[in-house]
């Protein structure tokens, strides 16, 4: 037995490799097939830029224009750098500009224009890709030069007007008050775009279209003020929906800190499919281990669906299969953002010792990683009184059990989209729960054999039986059965199922074969990874 939960480790040990049992499959056809969101981002690494009078990236239209002529089955890699040679120019862009214009066909080389299309691809892709390493370096510079902030968790506030140059200001004010994350949540509906804005946006609804300029134009004024406060304030987006390569890509080439990037969320609450879904996963991981990146996961949003109480372990179980898909990708613990939320309904009784019991389970389970602790929002009423007590309930909860990212909760939640005065009560609530109590779990300890052990204990019993079920048909049936935020998504479903294929004979991917290179991931040589340690 170990821990504060006394958990039976031979039972820790058998739920990890009954998550790998179940995630393979998975991972093997992740494997097996490509997207055009995968082979646009390859594009991307290689230096296409910009979009058409309409609005439409280039890299859209050269993946289309190759999809048109070869399929997508070998990938674009080969037939684009094909037709470069046959060209007779090395700009990919101009090139995707002929292509629209039909003025380029493309096909797929053998013999030595293969090899010689493979040589120049991987050496475009490359340069992309170091520039990622660079990026990454900068940031460890950044944080050895200002530091990280002193306490544990850190404050994730979100931030988002619909405009660019708005957003900027709210951030700086944000950091200033306290914040030590910004995320700039995304303009509604935009991850179920096929294709990523170009440029400054400053019109969004609910939120700010994430855009490479956008992620260009929030990191430099959140470097400023990190100058200012002497702490490197982190930035975060979101690389899921139907552009999650490439949201990943533009985050490394930008140097975002964090992103959102769940391997269920977008097929439970986008009906996107889920071999889009996990392929694309799987890519976009790969790029943020190269990238420094740490992620975070979705479980909060099954409990907006799900009884928090009743379905508790499927959160478990998401955990797990997270864990599994994201080392499997490269990634390190200390990037592991896991979700869990405060979501049980404050009526039912004995609900903060539950809620105790569920953070303390995920802090245990997985020790080294910095772990998302989500507030409450699906019981928020209105009564903005009651629901600031709620926050305080939840930010004691997260330095009670030791959590590394504290999303800030808002007392109007489902009133208003919150304004910066809001954000600024929300924040002393939270600086008042740190500074009263920031130590307290060091002091805190459950009662042997008590109330939060038993429950955590349950949980996680609970947990493995559902891992051998799924183990037993496999995660793509579990999904189709509503086994997560009791939301039924079929494999043969759902949006982007279209832009998915299997690799043909010969299908290369420069992006994939460099990222998987030994030692490609969670760690580059010569630099020092950060660690968000709990």
């Amino acid at each position: 037995m170990t821990g504060k939960l006394d958990l039976d480790p031979v039972l820790v040990a058998r739920a990890r490799e009954l998550a790998r049992r179940a995630g393979r499959p998975v991972v093997e056809l992740a494997r097996s097939h490509t997207t055009v969101s995968v082979e646009r981002a390859v594009l991307r690494l290689a230096g296409v830029v910009g979009a058409d009078p309409d609005g439409i990236p280039w890299v859209n239209r050269l993946v289309d224009a190759v999809v048109a002529d070869v399929g997508l089955g070998h990938g674009v890699a080969l037939p684009v750098f094909d037709a470069l040679v046959r060209e007779q120019t090395t700009d990919v862009t101009l090139l995707a500009q002929k292509a629209a214009a039909g003025s380029v066909r493309f096909q797929v080389p053998s013999g030595r224009a293969a090899t010689a299309a493979r040589r120049a691809a991987r050496r475009a892709v490359a340069a992309g890709i170091r520039r990622i390493d660079r990026r990454r370096a900068e940031r460890d510079r950044l944080v050895r030069r200002y530091g990280d902030p002193r306490q544990r968790p850190w404050i994730y506030l979100i931030v988002a007007t619909g405009d660019i140059y708005e957003d900027i200001p709210q951030a700086q004010a944000a950091a200033r008050a306290g914040a030590d994350v910004i995320a700039v949540i995304r303009s509604t509906g935009q991850s179920l775009l096929d294709y990523v804005p170009e440029g400054a946006t400053r019109e969004g609804f609910a939120g700010t279209y994430a855009t490479q300029e956008n992620f260009r134009l929030m990191r430099a004024a959140l470097d400023e003020s990190s100058k200012e406060l002497g702490r490197y304030v982190r930035l975060t987006n979101y690389a899921s929906g139907l552009c999650m390569p490439e949201m990943a890509t533009l985050a490394g080439l930008e140097r975002l800190d964090m992103m959102l990037n769940d391997s269920m969320y977008g097929i439970l609450f986008r009906d996107i499919n889920p071999v889009r879904t996990f392929v694309d996963q799987r890519f976009s991981r790969q790029v943020h281990a190269r990238a420094g990146i740490v992620i975070n996961t979705g479980e909060d949003n099954y409990l907006t669906t799900a009884d928090a109480v009743d379905e508790a372990h499927t959160v478990t179980v998401s955990q797990l299969l997270n864990e599994y898909f994201a080392h499997e990708a490269g990634l390190a613990d200390w990037q592991l953002g896991l979700g869990h939320a405060f979501e049980i309904n404050p009526d039912v009784p004995e609900s903060f010792r539950l809620e105790l019991a569920h953070a303390l389970l995920a802090r245990e389970l997985f020790p080294d990683a910095p772990l998302k602790w989500m507030p409450p929002t699906k019981h928020m009423t209105g009564d903005v009184f009651r629901g600031n007590l709620l926050d305080g309930f939840f930010n004691l909860v997260g330095t009670m059990t030791g959590q590394g990212i504290l999303l800030v909760g808002m007392m109007t939640e489902a009133v208003v989209t919150p304004w910066l005065s809001d954000r600024d009560i929300a924040l002393q609530n939270v600086r008042y729960v740190l500074g009263a109590a920031g130590g307290l779990h060091e002091d805190f300890v459950p009662a042997p054999g008590g109330f939060i052990q038993q429950r955590a204990h349950r949980v996680l019993a609970e947990a493995v039986g559902l891992l051998e079920r799924i183990g037993a048909q496999s995660v793509l049936t579990a999904i189709a059965e509503g086994t997560f935020g009791i939301m039924k998504r079929p494999a043969d479903r759902g949006k982007g199922l279209d832009g998915v294929a299997r690799h043909e004979a010969g299908y290369y991917n420069p992006a994939t074969e460099i990222l998987e290179q030994p030692g490609a991931g969670g760690r580059v040589p010569g630099s020092r990874s950060e660690e968000v340690r709990p």
